[in-house]
């Protein structure tokens, strides 16, 4: 059930057989000259809609704007702080709580590390606030980093490199525009710079060159099945 297309006769039928919902949550944040701005939204919105033509759960829209830290200076990134993602999450799953939702699933199409922890605070405190609340976070790019590891060529590969481009490869195929040199940041670890972009001009972690349709189906699949699996457990 894909919750904005539906209306609210339809939602309390639903709310008779399933207490789930998912909210995938993305970023406004550039990936490269080739890949578009709402990749991490893309990749995991696209990916959810084809679960819930398996899992009869609700589908939230996605929360499009996240913590953005080592790209917040490159253009077309439009980070919000760790802060507001936090009180975003709040206020959603309280609101659906209140409708008689029970189970909540968070799905983050980015894997910055604030970003992450954002997500993971809100929910323990949520737990604890909410009576007979069940309640899940999921970064692919964190939970199956060793199965991508084994489908990508690239070592370490990340941000707007190989995996997310063969992802929109499958998923959005037009909107990928060529490919981007093959790069990696060049942070002086463990020194936080004001001047991120000076060390990591283009914006890509890995070698997009390297991406591919078969590449992203296989990932596509995986991703979604592991999707699947947590749902079934609920």
């Amino acid at each position: 059930m894909i919750l904005e297309n539906i209306t609210m006769v339809e939602f309390t039928e639903h709310l008779e057989q399933c207490k789930t919902i998912i909210f995938p949550f993305g970023t406004v944040e550039e990936h490269g000259t080739h890949l578009p701005l709402n990749t991490d939204t893309l990749i995991a919105y696209e990916i959810l809609k084809r679960v819930v033509e398996k899992r009869k759960v609700f589908l939230a829209p996605p929360v499009h704007y996240g913590v953005c830290t080592t790209t917040s200076q490159h253009p077309g990134t439009l980070s919000i702080s760790p802060e507001t993602l936090r009180r975003i999450t709040y206020d959603l799953v309280r609101e659906a709580y209140k409708k008689g939702l029970r189970n909540f699933f968070l799905v983050t199409g980015h894997g910055g590390g604030l970003h992450s922890s954002a997500l993971k605070e809100a929910a323990e405190n949520l737990i604890k606030e909410l009576e007979g609340a069940q309640i899940a976070v999921f970064c692919p790019y964190d939970a199956l980093y060793k199965d991508l590891e084994e489908i990508a060529e690239t070592e370490s590969d990340s941000h707007a490199g190989e995996i997310e481009t063969s992802l929109v490869l499958v998923l959005a195929p037009e909107l990928v525009k060529g490919r981007s040199k093959e790069e990696y940041p060049n942070f002086p670890r463990p020194f936080i710079v004001k001047d991120k972009q000076q060390y990591w001009p283009g914006g890509v972690w890995g070698n997009p060159e390297k991406a591919s349709v078969e590449k992203g189906e296989k990932t596509r699949k995986l991703i979604e099945a592991t999707i699947i699996e947590v749902l079934d457990r609920f």
